[in-house]
């Protein structure tokens, strides 16, 4: 198979402890790109970061010290939009079906098994590598799109762009009346372990109840927006530091109070916060402030949250998502004999709860 014809000279990092497993999926690899090698995930995140020449990630996810997971989980949060977009495909042996979902939630792009043939793993690659560039060029669509919108349409606060729009009126009329402005950055700190544990869809209606929290906060006159997955700037004239730090703080201790609660497990919000404002720091425009407010908030140290009431025991849970996808028309005549079982042993467990 020929390279692909936009990837010339690009590398793939190949990340497994196990040496055979390496050299199998390496020697595959060659007959269509450069192949790095790595044995731990510690090892392959200074891959990662230092060569620019890596166009995918391919990794077992049971390793020593920084397995898979990790090394998922850090190149998806990378502030650096060339590893956060690196396709990462999973090695995958006998793993439970919960590792995989794990994963997917963590941001894997595929999954390959480690018996896979020559011709299987260079077709998903392939693939895997198209479905990236797709997706490439909608975000750049989205991004073009979002410069004439003006709300996110998730949280209905302001987009970005919109966002500094707003915010230079009131840096001029700050500058120009010799007035307050203040800037707050807020994150939900827990943003990624509710999405790995209920999954995105569940995490997405967490962030839009924040962003509900918030405009109904702060003024109406402040301006509101989405600037990242899970965090918001607000940008509020005539308020000085210690004014907006109290509001921050208020937001703060409402999100304490806050709760989500996802099938048996109910979820706390965690939230940190960094502060900008014209009078305390040298800024020239509000794209100073936003980006003074945005680093302190990169400096608070997440603030853990509490652990998630239990729901069933992991083995409870793994077998329920095994009978909840049982194929009927496999049982057949069966069919009936296995839905009168579960039923008694439905009405057991009810009984010896009396």
């Amino acid at each position: 198979m020929a390279s692909p014809t936009d990837l010339p000279q690009k590398r793939v990092l190949v990340v497994d402890d196990s040496r055979f497993v390496r050299t199998t999926f390496a020697g595959i690899l060659r007959t269509s790109f450069a192949v790095r090698e790595e044995a731990d995930g510690e090892a392959a995140w200074r891959a990662v970061q230092s060569d620019p020449s890596l166009v995918m990630v391919f990794t077992d996810l049971d390793m020593p010290g920084l397995d898979g997971f990790g090394l998922l989980q850090r190149i998806r949060a990378s502030e650096d939009p060339r590893i956060k977009a690196l396709p990462v495909v999973v090695i995958s042996g006998h793993e439970e079906a919960n590792n995989k979902r794990r994963a997917r939630a963590l941001g894997a792009n595929d999954f390959i098994a480690k018996t896979a043939d020559a011709p299987e793993v260079l077709s998903r690659l392939e693939n895997v590598l198209r479905l990236v560039r797709t997706a490439n060029e909608l975000e750049a669509t989205r991004q073009a799109v979002e410069r004439t919108a003006t709300h996110d349409p998730l949280t209905g606060t302001l987009t970005p762009h919109y966002l500094v729009t707003e915010g230079r009126k009131h840096f001029a009329h700050a500058r120009r009346h010799g007035g307050q402005l203040s800037v707050m950055a807020l994150r939900l700190d827990n943003y990624d372990d509710i999405a790995l544990r209920a999954g995105k869809d569940i995490a997405d209606v967490v962030v839009a109840r924040v962003a509900k929290l918030i405009t109904e906060k702060v003024r109406t006159e402040d301006s509101v927006g989405r600037v990242a997955q899970a965090s918001f700037i607000v940008v509020s004239a005539g308020t000085a530091a210690a004014q907006m730090a109290a509001v921050a703080q208020r937001l703060r201790h409402e999100l304490d109070e806050g709760k989500v609660r996802y099938r048996d497990t109910t979820f706390s919000f965690t939230a940190s916060h960094g502060i900008a404002s014209a009078a305390a720091d040298s800024a020239k425009s509000i794209e100073d402030l936003i980006r003074l407010a945005l680093q302190r908030l990169s400096r608070a140290a997440p603030v853990a949250a509490a652990p998630p009431k239990p729901g069933l025991p992991q083995d409870f849970e793994r077998l329920l998502h095994l009978l909840e996808g049982v194929d009927a028309t496999r049982l057949g005549a069966a069919a009936d004999e296995f839905a009168e079982r579960l039923m008694r042993i439905a009405k057991a467990i009810q009984a010896r709860r009396r």
